[in-house]
């Protein structure tokens, strides 16, 4: 053999593994490859349950819209049923009629406001068609000895702006 010939074969030879150093790179390759295939299985479930994860949350927010639709739907609707015109027409409806002004009595007995019986006094109460008007409500009057005229005021009934 030549020496050029002698010289690339030694360096092709230098680059092959040989007998025993071989068979110490095997278990490092072969530790290698198991932990990089394993932290590439690892990345995939990782990413599945990532996507399922998203998957879900996308299905709880369409849900929350959902019910937070229906709960301004509802609300609006108390908002209608809850509206005083609503509330009258629905009274009506039942068979009741406005109270009027309300009377007030006093602890010593006395009458505040003029009692009148429901459904006496205005345009609505006209239309009332019930099964009978109710007895007018007597008050009799306090005698004029229960209360003293005060100082600069005329003795008479007593005006809710007048009451303290």
């Amino acid at each position: 053999m030549s020496p050029a010939g002698r010289g690339r074969g030694a360096w092709l030879v230098r680059l092959l593994p040989m007998g025993r150093l071989g068979t110490k790179r095997t278990p490092f390759v072969l530790l290698t490859v198991v932990l990089l295939g394993s932290g590439l299985i690892s990345l995939l479930l990782l990413n599945s349950s990532l996507n399922q994860g998203s998957f879900e949350l996308s299905k709880l927010q369409r849900g929350t819209t959902e019910l937070t639709d229906q709960q301004q739907a509802l609300q609006q609707e108390v908002d209608q049923l809850a509206a005083p015109d609503a509330l009258a027409r629905r009274a009506r409806e039942l068979g009741m009629i406005p109270g009027g002004s309300p009377v007030f009595l006093r602890p010593d007995g006395t009458v505040i406001g003029t009692p009148a019986p429901a459904g006496t006094g205005t345009a609505d109460n006209a239309s009332y068609t019930g099964p009978g008007a109710p007895p007018p409500a007597v008050v009799p009057p306090p005698p004029a000895g229960n209360r003293p005229a005060a100082p600069g005021r005329q003795p008479g009934p007593v005006l809710p702006a007048q009451v303290r």
